[in-house]
């Protein structure tokens, strides 16, 4: 059974991000961080999703259902423009 990951919508962007194969520059110009602040979140994230890499982040995602099915780039910034 998948454990239930609350996860809030920066994360969710940032995770469909990784998933399309975006950088951590890219991801601190979309949600408006530094890099440094993206490493971090990305780490604490990670821990919490019991993941080392951005490629089983990913898979981890698809596993639990959290990716967008749509354009990422097109949702993320309409859910920045959300928050």
């Amino acid at each position: 059974m998948v454990q239930l990951l609350q996860i809030d919508p920066m994360e969710r962007v940032a995770l469909q991000l990784l998933a399309d194969g975006k950088s951590t520059s890219e991801l601190a110009a979309v949600l408006h961080l530094s890099e440094s602040d993206i490493d971090a979140r990305l780490a604490a994230l990670f821990t919490r999703m019991g993941v080392t890499t951005q490629r089983e982040a990913a898979a981890e995602c698809v596993k639990r259902g959290l990716l967008f099915a749509s354009d990422a780039a097109h949702n993320a910034s309409r859910t920045i423009a959300d928050m």
